[in-house]
Formats: structure tokens, sequence, C-alpha cells
């Protein structure tokens, strides 16, 4: 795992002014890790309390956005040349205990994985972003899962996100 104790303010303060994005460019980062996998490069990028994700056709963006619809979507799919691409979220809001457990759960997966990059605020341990990624094989050919996860432990939220990009 690539861990950083980022040096930065914590800047979405509140899990529901997350925006998703496809569409944008590279913000810059707080922190970021390159990995090659199933032929294609992949960065991990963490953006203040958001991320990036870059991996062939896609430029996944969840951040706190200026004029951007806020929310993400539960579903989301794109069918790109040669690739299709879904993303789903989930946001939870957690009693202090169950919160404190599952950021435990995110930093050992996080740990555990080859390709991983996880970053931790100032003001909390448990003020966390954390990208996971991994090769898999759907059911056209090979293909990359990432799933994310951004802690708010003010209000106990935590934003799950799995994506998927599948050749076709």
């Amino acid at each position: 795992m690539h861990a950083f104790t980022l040096d930065a303010p914590y800047l979405d303060t509140d899990a529901d002014q997350l925006c998703f994005s496809l569409d944008l460019t590279e913000r810059p980062a707080l922190a970021e890790r390159v990995a090659s996998l199933g032929g294609l490069e992949v960065r991990l990028r963490l953006l203040g309390a958001s991320h990036q994700v870059i991996a062939g056709p896609v430029l996944e963006t969840v951040a706190c956005l200026r004029g951007a619809v806020r929310g993400l979507p539960e579903t989301c799919v794109r069918h790109l040349p040669g690739w299709v691409y879904n993303f789903g979220a989930t946001n939870r809001r957690l009693t202090s205990e169950e919160f404190s457990a599952e950021v435990a759960q995110v930093l050992g997966k996080a740990a555990d994985a080859e390709h991983s990059l996880c970053g931790v605020f100032p003001g909390s341990p448990e003020a966390v972003t954390a990208v996971v990624v991994e090769t898999a094989r759907g059911l056209h050919g090979a293909g990359l899962i990432w799933r994310t996860w951004h802690t708010y432990p003010q209000n106990g939220q935590i934003v799950s996100t799995y994506s998927q990009l599948e050749a076709r």
C-alpha cells in the first residue's frame, strides 16, 4: 500500500458535497500512484478528500466541484470504443463504533492490496480517502475493478464507490 499522511486541509466537509464526472481534466493531486495492470497504465490520484482514477479511456473524478450537481449516481454505465465502464456509489451514515470498525477495514483492505493509494487527513486518523485497483476478468475480456472510500468522521459518513472497466 502507498499510504500518506496528507499535509492539506480536509476540503470536502460533507459527503453530500461530492459530485461525479467523467468529463473533467486532471486536477492538482496531493498524492499519485501509477501502476500497470491488464496492459493499461492506471493512475490513482488523491485530491483533497476526493479522487481521480485514470485508466485507459476513463478519467473518473469524485470530488467537490463548483457548479456541478451535487450527489453521486447510484449507478452509471458508459459505452466507450472497445470498453464498457460501470460505476456505483453508496453513502452510509454509521454509529461511532460502526464507523471506526469500517475505517479500520478500509485501511486493512488498502494495506493488503498490491495496487492502492491511501491518504489520511490532519485532524483525525479516521479522515481517509483510499483507492484500491485490481485486474478482473469480465464476460467479454480483461478489465479492471477499482474501489474507493471517502470517510467523514465528523458525521459518521462513508462514501464507497465501485468501478469496472471491461474490454469489449
